[in-house]
């Protein structure tokens, strides 16, 4: 283990660390690491070497150090902008009057962390870090740390400490929608990027990958009711954000709501055909709040609710032993919503305001109107 003075914050329940770490700690402990995109491979370094620039860095090690792989959520390492650092590094180094990474570089272990304070409070303290090769990945900074890796040997005896924000075990979703936060809009990463950057391609966690390709599915696909009105990765023009959708949707699948073989390619495509199905007749049920503008039915409140009761429209689907994906039946199935609900129960300043709606009220309004649908009393 390595002792690393830090303090331990805390926000809304999340905790992490502001610590100070060498430059021999960055250089061991930190792995660099880019998305690879399958078959259309690209180098992990972007930009030619040009010539008669008189770069001091040697890039075929650098390279080296950098990994390339599916799992991965960084872009490819900007030649120039490391070129850039490295010269900035050397003025502050000989200028004197300025440091060179002042800002936290964000970071997230591999392996469990260990926080001994030093006193009462509990605040400051001595983090305790596994001394292993690569044990932390850089969420933000990763170009300015390869740069003090590019560097290092020049800095001979020099003291030098990075501050860095360092988190323990981040789960893989997190840390994606951590980067793409920071990155999205200052950086503009590129959509193509940003595409990449989903489903199972890169969350590890099954329920959430089919949750992603589902929200996909109703983003891109020309058929369905929600093209391109969802935002996806914190990005696009959508109003409704992504998050709340496909954490909906884990939840159903965690809880095997839907029953039949996990995770099979059978799965995956019934359940993408039912959910686009299912809001195309959400759609037609609701045309005149679906297309209107007064009303709050494609907000993320309302489009929760529809994911919330969907296990109990595929029950009624399983009950008519119709296809789970079948238009018509799922037509049929909430036909009572148009009759019992309708559209003014969506209307922004009306029924929706008066009732102080929540995810929940509405999801049981849409069950008990499946389970009486003719208006019986409970």
């Amino acid at each position: 283990m390595i002792n690393v003075a830090a303090i331990r914050m805390q926000q809304f329940g999340v905790q992490f660390y502001q610590a100070s770490l060498t430059a021999g700690d960055i250089d061991k402990l930190v792995r660099f690491e880019v998305l690879s995109y399958g078959e259309q491979s690209h180098p992990p370094v972007r930009g030619g070497r040009r010539r008669g620039t008189g770069s001091k860095i040697n890039w075929d090690l650098l390279e080296r150090r950098i990994a390339a792989n599916e799992k991965a959520y960084q872009r490819q390492i900007i030649r120039r902008k490391i070129d850039e650092l490295v010269q900035y590094y050397e003025q502050c180094r000989q200028a004197r009057d300025l440091p060179s990474i002042p800002g936290a570089v964000i970071i997230s272990s591999d392996e469990p962390l260990r926080f001994e304070p030093l006193d009462e409070a509990g605040n400051l303290g001595m983090l305790k870090v596994p001394e292993r090769e690569g044990v932390l990945r850089a969420i933000d900074g990763q170009h300015r740390l390869l740069a003090l890796h590019a560097d290092i040997d020049r800095f001979g005896s020099e003291p030098f400490t990075v501050p860095a924000i360092i988190f323990d075990r981040l789960p893989e979703d997190h840390i994606v929608q951590m980067f793409v936060t920071i990155n999205a809009k200052h950086t503009r990463l590129n959509a193509s990027h940003l595409v990449s950057l989903s489903g199972r391609q890169l969350y590890s966690d099954e329920n959430l990958a089919a949750a992603h390709d589902i929200v996909r599915a109703l983003n891109d696909r020309d058929d369905s009711p929600l093209a391109g009105e969802i935002k996806l990765l914190g990005v696009g023009r959508g109003r409704v954000a992504q998050a709340p959708l496909a954490q909906e949707l884990k939840r159903l699948f965690a809880a095997d709501a839907f029953g039949g073989p996990r995770r099979a390619e059978d799965f995956d495509d019934e359940a993408r055909r039912f959910f686009v199905n299912y809001f195309k007749q959400i759609a037609l049920v609701f045309g005149g709040a679906w297309h209107g503008r007064k009303y709050t039915i494609k907000s993320a409140t309302a489009l929760r609710a529809f994911i919330r009761v969907a296990p109990d429209v595929v029950r009624r689907l399983d009950q008519e032993h119709a296809e789970r994906g079948d238009f018509r039946a799922i037509g049929r199935v909430i036909a009572p919503w148009g009759r019992r609900i309708g559209d003014l129960r969506f209307e922004t300043e009306g029924a929706w305001k008066r009732s102080g709606t929540t995810v929940d009220s509405l999801a049981k309004e849409l069950r008990l109107a499946l389970q009486y649908p003719e208006g019986a009393v409970v």
